[in-house]
């Protein structure tokens, strides 16, 4: 499956793709480090990554967790993570999560992904429900939840702590499958 978004594309997670995540996320360690630190702290060295990969491809086959990668057509370059995870088969529910190299942020290619990721879910996974929860201080997310039409639920109370931080309010917004 291979999902084009204009000059990028989205893809499972791959075996191959152990030692471009590494390099993913050592380039956006920062960016990483609040909201993906088990992410970041397993890709850290091609090894740890190629461990992740294989762990991921797992779980994608065991349809537990679904991670994709996006990658520019040219040089394949991966420039982003989306995750849908937390999947709850009995409620036919799932969350994303999704992460931008700094390179790029801005220029809708995660709110494009999530559309599209959005009907795969729909379509493919059969679910029924999705969610995002974000930070209202991440104003990009906030902003890829709304483009593609999720609704806010409401405030989780101290739902996320970041590592060696205190717990944060998180935002949750919920995308339902339309019943025609």
């Amino acid at each position: 499956m291979q999902l084009s978004l204009g000059s990028y594309h989205i893809t499972p997670i791959q075996l191959k793709d152990g030692w471009n995540i590494c390099n993913f996320a050592v380039a956006n360690e920062d960016r990483l480090k609040t909201y993906f630190p088990k992410t970041l702290e397993q890709n850290l060295t091609p090894d740890l990554s190629n461990n992740f990969v294989a762990k991921k491809v797992k779980q994608f086959k065991a349809k537990d967790e679904f991670l994709f990668t996006l990658k520019e057509n040219e040089s394949h370059k991966l420039v982003g993570l989306v995750y849908i995870k937390e999947i709850d088969w009995t409620k036919k529910q799932g969350e994303f999560a999704y992460a931008i190299d700094y390179s790029i942020e801005g220029k809708g290619l995660i709110t494009e992904a999530v559309k599209k990721l959005s009907d795969y879910a729909f379509e493919v996974l059969g679910l029924k429900t999705l969610q995002i929860i974000s930070h209202k201080s991440n104003m990009s997310s906030v902003k890829v939840a709304k483009k593609n039409n999720f609704t806010w639920i409401k405030t989780l109370q101290n739902e996320f702590t970041p590592p060696g931080g205190k717990p944060q309010n998180m935002e949750l917004y919920e995308l339902y499958k339309e019943i025609e």
